[in-house]
């Protein structure tokens, strides 16, 4: 690597639509307090992954690098294994722990981020700048531009079901689990309580099936079922145009909920955002977002 990395923040994007927007929000701050561009490393994924690069559908200020820009890779063991020890163009800096660490904002140029970095408190203080580069840069197709004048009518509500690996895989179902109907009854009388009005329930899903037969609420409804995965950033879109959100215990209903910048919306989470007891976030869920269990 030449000493030009210096000049540059690098970050290296790994999971889904949700992790890839903390991971850049996450380095873009760390760019912004530094004054220099953010390069981004979508190295991780391939065509058999089981999710893709998925940042080019924003505004975000950021390239993806080239082989001839980043560190060594895995296809290089002995220079990468060199490098994550010994390197310092850029310096290797790897997540410690799942809450938030200050150090990670008082970080320098020429850095290379690893990590998941779920927290706002990362990026808080450029949140007018972030949420402007998270804009979707595709106009949204004739269903979802009804959906948007629909949402902006009414006191919308978006809720997120999160199925997928969570309920499929076993791992998926011991770290994450399933927030259950009962969790979302309660979070929707909730917000209906705050309202002081019969919210209207705007449903999100990658398991809309699933969330049409096993969700019911004793208020208008909509199940959102015209978005499939290529275009679960259309569902993001939507689920932050609404004017107050009950997210999953997802990364990407997360995502849904924080881009909405309005103040006073109401934000309904997960009191348990992990199924395995011994992971915990305890900076995840933003101050002023309500916490709400089974």
């Amino acid at each position: 690597m030449k000493a030009a990395t210096t000049n540059f923040v690098f970050v290296r994007l790994v999971g889904g639509l949700g992790n890839q927007l903390f991971q850049y929000a996450t380095a873009r701050a760390v760019a912004l307090r530094n004054g220099v561009p953010l390069i981004l490393d979508a190295r991780a994924y391939k065509p058999d992954s089981a999710f893709g690069y998925e940042l080019g559908h924003f505004a975000i200020e950021a390239c993806v690098g080239s082989a001839e820009e980043l560190p060594p890779g895995r296809k290089q063991p002995l220079h990468y294994a060199l490098w994550r020890k010994f390197g310092s163009s850029p310096k290797f800096v790897r997540e410690r722990g799942l809450g938030f660490n200050r150090n990670v904002t008082a970080l320098p140029a020429g850095v290379y981020l690893h990590g998941y970095f779920q927290t706002e408190k990362y990026f808080a203080e450029h949140s007018d700048a972030i949420r402007s580069e998270l804009r979707i840069v595709e106009p949204p197709s004739e269903e979802n531009r009804r959906w948007l004048a629909m949402i902006a009518d009414v006191p919308s509500v978006s809720l997120h079901l999160r199925r997928g690996d969570y309920v499929s895989s076993a791992k998926g179902s011991q770290v994450h689990g399933g927030c259950t109907p009962v969790y979302y009854a309660n979070a929707v009388e909730h917000v209906a309580a705050k309202l002081g009005c019969a919210p209207v329930l705007h449903v999100f899903s990658d398991d809309p099936a699933w969330a049409r037969n096993n969700l019911t609420f004793p208020f208008e409804t909509h199940y959102c079922a015209h978005n499939d995965g290529s275009r679960n950033y259309e569902d993001l879109r939507l689920m932050g145009a609404c004017k107050h959100h009950i997210i999953a215990n997802s990364t990407f209903s997360w995502w849904g909920a924080w881009l909405n910048p309005d103040p006073d919306k109401i934000v309904v989470a997960p009191r348990q955002w992990f199924a395995d007891p011994r992971m915990h976030n305890p900076d995840i869920v933003p101050e002023g977002w309500v916490r709400i269990g089974d």
